[in-house]
């Protein structure tokens, strides 16, 4: 549908502007904003009120989300190969986006002080794939979020969109880049103000180039740059997918996490770099440590806490390494179960072939949607308990029962960080950081209760339950949500089962009739792929994780790797065979 033909109703156009009137005049007369911050305002409002005019204007017969479309067909995106990429043009891109990215994650923000950084997002940073203080600070998180609305709206039926038809798939793709770019915004601007601090001098600098205007330029600045970090990891996902071999955010969270399983067994710095290495400061990797208490401490030392130090004591204990090993090896169990449906082929006699249905048939994308969405209840809880704007918002702001969080002297003295969650929903919510946080209180509650954050022992295990239940129920939620919008569905299955050629001996070929088979197993292993990944990711937080990696992260590190290698076989295949690159749906 060209943009000429986009059916519109300018009407819309009148109360749009007069809406913005208001709020800029509001805005005016309210807080008095000198004319810089009144222009990026004034800038955001309009995007926004644009935004809504393309699609309530919009009076065709089909979605609202068609009159986006003059917007989306212009945003920047990396072109679709026109032919077949050779397998090592592909190696070439992937390994030159993994390269860039780990140069992304080592290039610190200008003009952030780096002394006073908080990371709101620090016990999700495996699952985000980013790094603190970088240019990678929001990591995949705007992507995912964006992904996490479109699937959410398009389950529900809010979003009428047919995703078998190429054109309503096309509006689908277009319109989740616009929600990413706009949660781009909605995670950089709250990251600022409050969590990422400019430096005095560059204050000071712009301040003398603008007079009165100078935190706001520095603010401005460090927005520009957390943007233009989300939207290159977005445009490298792209490319990943287009070019290279498989998805480059999975590319990018298995490199995260590999990164810090590695840090965690072999890391030799101790948990206080500034300090001597000690009893109560021993070196951080499980492997070091587990030597250092071995060659240093007594018998009795040992008995009088070594032995708890090494096997169940944050960081890195030797239960960690266990777990995350055991994780390793069920995981890829998981991945090689499968049902295989006996295929023949309708013309060619003797042709046989199967269909195989995995029991892990959603991968680990539902665990990823789930870990990001409870990463973005942490995020929103905790401005709503310390911004110093939305504390005052109604009914939410600054409430215990929403998320309490401790000041810095608390968390210093508890041994948490800031971001960690002592109350409220946000507290039962947050990730289980290993036996040491519900376990060992449990067996010794005087000695060991302090890693309840001052809660009691059935709290500590209510904690526990809902933080389980959440990471289970939530993933057979968006591992429903997520056959359906990729076309994995019984009834999309059927159509590509027939459109080859093949059919399931004993039946006749045709769709329905294909449907009702693959109706009686893929709704079950849905459900079934869904709660045992979520089962997978938060068991393995329960037991504790290599530096600090969560069991998500664990889990999808051990899938994505599993996949890729697969993946590159596949292509090998396909480079070999051209006949065999066109049934597999490669171009010939």
């Amino acid at each position: 549908m060209a943009e000429e033909e986009i059916p519109r109703d300018r009407r819309w156009a009148f109360p749009l502007l007069v809406l913005g009137v208001v709020i800029l005049s509001i805005l005016w007369f309210w807080e008095q904003p000198t004319i810089l911050a009144f222009g990026l305002v004034a800038a955001a409002v309009a995007a926004v009120l644009g935004l809504l005019y393309l699609g309530l204007s919009y009076n065709g017969s089909r979605s609202k989300l068609y009159g986006l479309k003059p917007l989306t067909t212009r945003m920047p995106a990396v072109t679709q190969p026109k032919g077949h990429v050779h397998f090592r043009t592909k190696m070439f891109w992937t390994i030159g986006v993994l390269l860039l990215y780990f140069l992304l994650t080592n290039i610190y923000l200008f003009g952030v002080d780096q002394a006073t950084v908080i990371d709101l997002f620090a016990s999700y940073r495996a699952i985000l794939a980013g790094a603190q203080g970088t240019l990678m600070h929001l990591g995949i998180g705007p992507i995912v979020t964006g992904s996490i609305i479109m699937q959410l709206f398009t389950g529900a039926k809010i979003i009428n969109l047919d995703l078998t038809d190429d054109e309503d798939k096309g509006v689908y793709q277009g319109t989740q880049k616009v929600i990413v770019i706009a949660m781009i915004f909605i995670e950089a601007v709250p990251q600022v103000y409050g969590y990422l601090t400019p430096s005095a001098s560059i204050v000071s600098a712009l301040g003398q180039a603008s007079p009165g205007n100078g935190l706001m330029l520095a603010n401005t600045v460090i927005i520009a740059q957390l943007v233009f970090g989300s939207y290159l990891v977005f445009l490298m996902d792209e490319v990943v997918s287009k070019w290279g071999i498989g998805s480059g955010i999975s590319l990018f969270i298995a490199a995260g996490v590999s990164q810090q399983i590695i840090q965690g067994t072999l890391n030799w710095v101790p948990q206080n770099p500034a300090a001597a290495v000690s009893f109560s400061n021993p070196p951080s990797g499980t492997i070091p440590k587990t030597i250092y208490f071995l060659t240093h401490l007594t018998a009795q030392q040992m008995a009088g806490g070594g032995w708890e130090q090494i096997l169940l004591r944050q960081p890195n204990p030797i239960i960690a390494l266990i777990g995350t090993a055991a994780i390793f090896f069920l995981v890829a169990w998981t991945e090689s179960t499968r049902i295989e449906l006996p295929l023949s082929h309708a013309e060619a006699r003797g042709a046989r072939g199967r269909y195989p249905l995995r029991l892990i048939y959603a991968s680990n994308i539902p665990v990823i949607l789930m870990s990001a969405l409870l990463a973005n209840v942490s995020m929103i809880s905790i401005l709503l308990w310390t911004n110093p704007t939305l504390i005052h918002f109604p009914l939410f702001g600054h409430q215990w029962w929403v998320g309490a969080y401790p000041t810095a002297a608390q968390a210093s003295a508890i041994g948490v960080s800031q971001t960690t969650p002592i109350s409220g929903a946000a507290y039962y919510l947050s990730t289980v950081n290993g036996l040491e946080s519900w376990l060992l209180p449990l067996i010794n509650f005087q000695t060991y209760g302090q890693f309840l954050l001052h809660h009691s022992w059935w709290q500590g295990l209510i904690h526990v339950g809902v933080y389980f239940g959440a990471m289970v129920g939530g993933s057979i939620l968006f591992a429903k949500f997520w056959i359906q919008t990729t076309n994995m569905g019984p009834e999309a299955v059927a159509r590509q089962i027939e459109a080859s050629g093949m059919q399931i001996p004993g039946f006749r070929r045709e769709p329905r009739v294909l449907r009702r088979v693959l109706e009686r197993y893929i709704p079950v292993i849905t459900v079934i792929s869904g709660a045992a990944v979520g089962a997978l990711a938060a068991g393995a937080d329960l037991i504790g994780t290599l530096g600090n990696a969560s069991g998500t992260g664990v889990l999808l590190m051990v899938g994505i790797i599993i996949n890729l290698y697969e993946a590159m076989g596949r292509e090998q295949l396909m480079e070999m065979n051209p006949l065999l690159r066109r049934f597999l749906g490669g171009e010939s």
